[in-house]
């Protein structure tokens, strides 16, 4: 019976660990999630930057892709 004592004890301590550390994430404002979509932005722009440097160097070698 102190077995199942322990157990029980020991799960509603998770438990309250885990409330603990879902109540202590910060939300996210607009300024990050604004921030957020400029860096997908940047991203998206540096990858069509590098799919044009390529296709200038194909056109360059003449390989006419």
């Amino acid at each position: 019976m102190m077995k199942f004592g322990k157990t029980v004890s020991a799960v509603l301590g998770m438990s309250a660990l885990l409330v603990a550390l879902i109540g202590c994430q910060k939300q996210e404002g607009p300024a990050e999630r604004a921030g957020k979509e400029v860096d997908k932005t940047i991203e998206k722009t540096g990858q069509q930057i590098e799919k044009a440097g390529e296709s200038i160097q194909d056109a360059a070698k003449g390989d006419g892709k």
